[in-house]
């Protein structure tokens, strides 16, 4: 009798064992589809970043080459002589995204914070909807209304027309990624002010804008970033310039309008120089983007 019951105590049944088996075998089966799932992101992630990589490999071949003090010092040389540079194609990209960041970030950070402060508006509920459909419009329909609404009443192209038609494209990217960031703003934090008497417009502006400054830097750079390299609304607004020109009711040169003809050309050392130009410009969509991530990281102490 005794000897029965240890056997009942100490070691397990037969049903016991079964059922030990069958968790074994799930725990086992549960693993290897983690791990091949976690394969299968691991495949994914790679797949995502191979095409950058391969336009970066790229662009460094052919271009690198091109790449010396003359290509950031000097201007254009006429067609068939070798030589030259972008300066002023890199000077006059410059002055287009700040001309865009002046006309984009006040609209797009004031709409954003209005969505998200009165989400439940009829109002808002129509911008956010017209947003994403803003956002969506393809970047050369947004070129011809430029044109038609900047360009053909003053009957000449200028950079101020390409500034403007690149704001405008970034609007909505600012406007949504405003009102998401506002939107992870504790309500507590509003509730607060109030209760210390602030005003609605104060606790808005001095709280909660200040509050989701850190990821409203973040959307302001990428829509940035996304907008550097934007050809289709310049070719209707800014047009290019061969010359070195700075002022904003003349024609301008850019990077992208300069890949652009330099593609299409003939000569194969302009076509070195375009894609030593792509090199740059994504050089300046990388600095853009880095500075975003350095912003975060200062503002919320992450790395990633």
């Amino acid at each position: 009798m005794a000897t029965a019951q240890t056997t009942r105590r100490g070691a397990p049944s037969g049903r016991q064992r079964a059922v030990a088996e069958r968790t074994q075998r799930s725990i086992r089966r549960r693993r290897a589809r983690s791990h091949v799932m976690i394969g299968l992101m691991y495949v994914a992630a790679v797949i995502a970043t191979l095409p950058l990589l391969l336009i970066v490999i790229h662009l460094i071949r052919l271009g690198a080459s091109s790449i010396n003090l003359a290509f950031f010092t000097q201007t254009q040389r006429p067609p068939g002589e070798a030589g030259g540079g972008m300066a002023n194609a890199i000077v006059g990209t410059l002055i287009l995204i700040g001309i865009s960041g002046i006309v984009g970030l006040p609209i797009g950070i004031g709409a954003g914070l209005y969505l998200a402060e009165k989400r439940a508006t009829l109002l808002a509920t129509t911008v956010r909807f017209l947003a994403d459909v803003l956002n969506g419009l393809p970047s050369i329909v947004m070129g011809i209304f430029a044109w038609q609404l900047l360009v053909k009443p003053v009957q000449h192209f200028s950079a101020l027309a390409g500034g403007i038609a690149l704001g405008a494209m970034m609007i909505p990217m600012v406007t949504r990624t405003t009102e998401e960031m506002v939107r992870l703003v504790p309500i507590s934090l509003r509730e607060a002010a109030l209760a210390l008497g602030y005003s609605r417009w104060r606790t808005s502006l001095s709280i909660v804008l200040r509050t989701a400054l850190g990821g409203i830097v973040t959307g302001a750079l990428v829509a940035m970033a996304r907008i550097a390299g934007e050809t289709a609304p310049l070719l209707f607004t800014a047009l290019g310039n061969q010359f070195w020109s700075t002022s904003l009711r003349a024609p301008i040169a850019a990077l992208p309008l300069q890949i652009y003809n330099y593609a299409i050309s003939p000569y194969d050392d302009w076509h070195a120089q375009a894609w030593a130009a792509a090199i740059v410009l994504v050089g300046i969509v990388f600095i853009i983007s880095l500075a975003a991530r350095v912003a975060t990281r200062r503002r919320y102490g992450t790395g990633d």
